[in-house]
């Protein structure tokens, strides 16, 4: 099994509804995440993916993210925006975004300090 993965990183505030605690409070974030890409075969090229490729289409997702308030977006208005469900809604763009289906599987980690991580994958 091949496997690749790119890692990238937004700005960012929350702040965590029905939780008591600091975290309840607005604060921010320098957050990291990986994109890991598994195929049971290279492309013609071979490569599982263009680095470059997975690249711009993570940097797209992150885009969004970057520098705002994660509660005001429409994805998190209900959804409190943890780490775990940041991995979610990265993992979904990316899937949405891959243009070639023939991977195995594919996984997003979200590190929101150095020591803290959450991961979203295909089983």
């Amino acid at each position: 099994m091949y496997k690749i993965t790119v890692l990238d990183e937004f700005n960012s505030a929350h702040f965590l509804r029905a939780y008591k605690g600091k975290c309840e409070r607005l604060h921010g974030h320098n957050w990291k995440v990986s994109v890991s890409i598994w195929s049971e075969k290279l492309n013609s090229t071979g490569m599982v993916m263009d680095f470059k490729d997975l690249k711009k289409l993570l940097a797209g997702v992150l885009k969004r993210l970057d520098h705002r308030c994660l509660n005001d977006l429409n994805c998190f208005k209900k959804a409190n925006p943890t780490s775990e469900n940041i991995a979610a809604y990265v993992y979904g763009r990316i899937k949405a975004g891959l243009k070639s289906k023939k991977y195995k599987r594919l996984s997003v980690d979200i590190w929101e300090t150095e020591s803290s991580r959450a991961s979203f994958a295909e089983e």
